[in-house]
This record gives structure tokens, C-alpha cells and sequence, in this order.
């Protein structure tokens, strides 16, 4: 007998309404929905209303975000906001940072976000506080989100002494990514080689801000697909911003992406930051600031958003919504076309669910139960309406307001 039967969805990827049935956390029952149905402790009827994966949030700093009521001024530039935020952290401390990270993680769990790759500071500054108050944060939260921790050198690496070894601390406490900032260090070669070697050495994927401004000649990314081959790390390697590549010639930049898939390098655009802070030395023609969507999807790249920053310096907005990610990436990068609607769904879900690596995701029987049922019988209208979610399951168990609330006690 079944645990639970979920009648009558609709999915991204099925035309017709679909059974999908639950036992023990995993998805064991998909057949093409017919009055008949199989013996169930629970059934819960869809009315044709649209089951996702749980949505993952591919790219987000939970560590700095909600600083608008800290700050004294604001930011106009990327420079401005790495130093106001360096500032800032010689404040932090770890209930101040943990109060902050579950401010986030209750939105993004009440949203359907059910996995979450957060880039974790560590540098002479802030030193391990914020490794350890996230290392705890995934492991009380595990029952409500899956969470991938990158160790994330914001102020360099080698410009701040000591911070490679809190880099390799982390990865033994069990940090689970690499991360890398390689504009933000005295040299990027060194720095590229550095983080490709610890990423080797603990045997774990890498992450990279990079890229990150509207100058055709700042191309690390041509660096990464070089020791992404050297390293053997096809698939494994994600770069966030790469907003550079927008501003290159056009078939410079088609070659480019053409390489940048030839290794199964992922692409995790911020939009909600790259609009804010790129394009700001333009006085006509104003750059969009993002990295070339389009082109790098024609030519095959696992394209996909994340929220980034949530009303830091280097975003004063956000809502923990991945959806409203998608909407902006939407407007911006001109993608309004049903098909785009599926591509944009798609991105925060199946394609960021290869790019974290997950392979228990998806529904397809033997799958983690990780879904999400929304208030929408039309595929195209979830990214338009955003509407309200029905219900959130995590490895098959209802999670509600009040197990939200239980776990993740903010206001």
C-alpha cells in the first residue's frame, strides 16, 4: 500500500496529468492518471494544479544578508559594497548571523525551496564564525532543506593572510564546495591555482564569483575552462555573475560558451545584483549587466539564476523567492515566449539540481519526494502569478507552517 498518492498534476515535462505516489520519502508509483488507483493510506487530489521538484536556490549568501538597518550609507558600485560589507562584518557575531541566515531560510522553506547552495565567508575578519553557525544550521534544518556549503574567500585569498587555512579547516569541519573570488585577490592566476588544487586535494566541486563587471578584457573565465580540462572537472565547476561575457563581441563570446560547454561548466546568473550594480559608467546605451543568457543556452551551457543577495549592500531588495528571480531574469534577458516560461521553471529546479550535483532530485521513481504543489493549473502562469504554494514536501513528509516554525523560531 502506498503512503500517499498525489491525484490528478501536472508536471513540467508531461502533457497529461499524472499519479504520483509517495512511500518511505521516495517517489515509487508514476503512471498517467485514471480513476482507477492504486491502494493508498492518503490521497490528495491536484485538480490539475502544477507539481515542481522542490525549487533549489543555486546561489545565495546567508551570512550577509538583511544589513539595510546596520548601514550608515549605501553602495554604487561592486567596490563600495565589498568594503562596506567588510565593515560590517567586524560586528558580526554568530547569534547575529545565525538570527539573520533563519530570517532567509524560513522564506525560502515557506517558498518550496527544499535545496540551497550558500556561499559561507571565511577570512581574518569574520574567521570561522560563520562556517560553524551554517555547518549547525544544516544539520537542524536537514528534515526541511538539504543545504550545500561553499567556503567563500570574499576578501582574497592571499591579500589576507591565513585565510587559506580557514579555507582548509572548513573543508575538514565539512564544508561541501570550493569557492572562489578571483578579482577580489592581488592575483587571480594564483588564486585560480590555489582553489583548483584544495578543490582536488578534498575532492569537492568548485564555485567561482567571477567576471563581475561590464570590461570586455576581464575574461578569468577563459582561465577556468583551461584548468576545469587540466583538472579533469567536467561538470563540476560553476561561475557565478561572468556579466564580463555580455559586454564581449558577439562571436568571441559565442566561441567562448561554446568552450565553457564543451566542459560542462555551469552558469548561475544574479540578476537581482547584476542589474543593480553593473552598467552604472554607461551614460548611453545603458549594458544590461548580465552575462549573455541566450547565447549561452544556444550553445548549450546549464544556464541558471539565483538570488544572491537579500538587502545587503550589494542588493537592497529580495524576498528569498527564487520565482521572483526567475520573473526579473525574465524581463531582462527578454526570455516572455511559453517555451522560456518551461526554461526559467526548469532552471531552478532540474538544470540547478545538476548543477549542485543532486542526484536523488527529480520526479521519476526511486526520487527523493522533494515537490512542491502550487496554486496553478497553467505551467507559464508560475512564473507569471508566482502563486501561492498548496503544499511542500520534503523525502515525502508534509512541511507545513507550523514544522517551519518549530524548527526555524524567527519572526
Amino acid at each position: 500500500m502506498i503512503d500517499l498518492l498525489l491525484h490528478n498534476v501536472k508536471s513540467l515535462h508531461c502533457d497529461s496529468l499524472l499519479d504520483v505516489g509517495i512511500e518511505n520519502g521516495k517517489i515509487v508509483y508514476l503512471s498517467h492518471s485514471k480513476s482507477e488507483v492504486p491502494n493508498s493510506k492518503q490521497i490528495i487530489e491536484g485538480n490539475g494544479n502544477v507539481l515542481l521538484p522542490g525549487l533549489v536556490e543555486s546561489h545565495i549568501h546567508l551570512d550577509k544578508a538583511f544589513l539595510l538597518d546596520k548601514m550608515n550609507e549605501d553602495a554604487t558600485n561592486l567596490n563600495e559594497a565589498i568594503k562596506l560589507t567588510a565593515q560590517l562584518k567586524q560586528g558580526f557575531t554568530k547569534e547575529d548571523i545565525r538570527e539573520r541566515s533563519l530570517k532567509v531560510l524560513k522564506r525560502c522553506v515557506d517558498y518550496g525551496v527544499t535545496h540551497m547552495r550558500c556561499h559561507v565567508e571565511v577570512d581574518p575578519i569574520i574567521q570561522m564564525k560563520s562556517m560553524e553557525v551554517h555547518l549547525e544550521l544544516k544539520e537542524q534544518l536537514k528534515d526541511l532543506i538539504d543545504i550545500q556549503i561553499v567556503v567563500f574567500p570574499q576578501e582574497g585569498i592571499f591579500k589576507q593572510k591565513g585565510t587559506a587555512d580557514l579555507m582548509r579547516e572548513s573543508l575538514i569541519m565539512g564544508a561541501d564546495v570550493v569557492g572562489g573570488i578571483p578579482y577580489n585577490d592581488r592575483d587571480p592566476i594564483e588564486h585560480l591555482n590555489f582553489v583548483y588544487q584544495l578543490a582536488n586535494e578534498f575532492g569537492k566541486p568548485l564555485d567561482f564569483h567571477v567576471d563581475f563587471s561590464d570590461d570586455p578584457n576581464q575574461l578569468a573565465i577563459l582561465d577556468i575552462i583551461k584548468l576545469t580540462h587540466l583538472y579533469q572537472m567536467e561538470g563540476r565547476v560553476a561561475v557565478g555573475h561572468l556579466t564580463s561575457l555580455g559586454s564581449v563581441e558577439h562571436e568571441k563570446a559565442r566561441q567562448i560558451a561554446s568552450k565553457m560547454a564543451k566542459e560542462d561548466i555551469h552558469v548561475f546568473s544574479l540578476p537581482a545584483t547584476d542589474l543593480y550594480l553593473n552598467g552604472r559608467g554607461d551614460t548611453e546605451r545603458v549594458r544590461r549587466g548580465l552575462t549573455p543568457v541566450k547565447l549561452l543556452l544556444e550553445e548549450g551551457v546549464n544556464v541558471l539564476y539565483g538570488t544572491n543577495n537579500i538587502r545587503n549592500p550589494f542588493t537592497p531588495f529580495g524576498t528569498g523567492n527564487p520565482l521572483d528571480i526567475a520573473l526579473l531574469l525574465a524581463h531582462s534577458a527578454q526570455m516572455g515566449t511559453f517555451d522560456d516560461a518551461k526554461i526559467l521553471l526548469e532552471m531552478t529546479t532540474y538544470g540547478a539540481a545538476r548543477a549542485l550535483g543532486l542526484t536523488s532530485y527529480g520526479i521519476e521513481i526511486g526520487k527523493d519526494a522533494d515537490l512542491v504543489l502550487f496554486d496553478s493549473k497553467d505551467i507559464r502562469n508560475v512564473l507569471l502569478d508566482r502563486p501561492k504554494r498548496l503544499c511542500v514536501w520534503k523525502k515525502g513528509k508534509e512541511i507545513g507552517t507550523d514544522s517551519i516554525r518549530s524548527l526555524i523560531k524567527v519572526n
